[in-house]
């Protein structure tokens, strides 16, 4: 008798669920303070995370000083909370709302909470000047769509910001026109460091219109 030898069954091969991608997307917004970022922000009808709500307090230890030591140097990243951003942004993408701090400028300090929610947006935007700052983070997880730097002359940035700032009597006018100055000399620097944290450095009307051709290409894969 001829014995057949029988071939094992193959068994299926396992294969992984694919990881489920984000929710949501996220634009990041950049620029030197008074650039424009939170206007072009609320124009483009897109949810928007206010970065700047994410300042330590007065109070935190690790604030860093100014060079004089007259103060805090505020425009050092060293003043931001990337973390807290950091996981808010997380949370958006992943979930479609994040539990957000509301601070104050003109105090410096947290002065609530709230909670913001996409609504089923697949893109918002979190604009701030720190942005750049958790650009590397998002583009490494998925999350980031863009990131933009808002480029202006120095002098019309100083205008700006220093119309907005005596206006929401953020701080004295001797530290506004100190701080704007300092600003205006270091703009260029500021944004080429954005731009080597990832940022595309533009006006208005080209980081308007990326925003739009996002929005559209996120519909339309919806």
């Amino acid at each position: 008798m001829t014995v057949t030898p029988q071939t094992p069954p193959i068994p299926p091969t396992s294969q992984a669920e694919p990881e489920p991608g984000p929710r949501a997307r996220v634009v990041l917004l950049t620029g030197p303070s008074g650039s424009g970022k939170s206007r072009l922000a609320a124009r483009t009808g897109l949810p928007v995370l206010r970065l700047d709500d994410f300042y330590k307090e007065g109070t935190d230890p690790t604030l860093p000083p100014l060079p004089d030591g007259s103060g805090t140097d505020w425009d050092d990243p060293a003043s931001w909370n990337a973390d807290a951003a950091l996981a808010a942004v997380r949370l958006l993408c992943g979930e479609g709302a994040a539990p957000v701090p509301v601070y104050d400028i003109s105090s410096s300090s947290i002065t609530g909470a709230g909670r913001l929610e996409l609504g089923g947006a697949p893109l918002f935007v979190a604009e701030g000047i720190f942005a750049a700052e958790i650009s590397a983070a998002c583009r490494r997880e998925g999350l980031a769509a863009d990131t933009l730097c808002l480029r202006n002359r120095p002098l019309t940035t100083f205008r700006r910001r220093l119309v907005r700032d005596v206006r929401e009597s953020r701080k004295s006018l001797a530290f506004l026109l100190r701080r704007g100055w300092k600003l205006m000399r270091a703009e260029r620097g500021i944004v080429a460091r954005h731009e080597a944290l990832g940022a595309h450095a533009c006006g208005r009307d080209e980081a308007r219109a990326r925003i739009a051709r996002l929005t559209g290409a996120v519909t339309v894969a919806k």
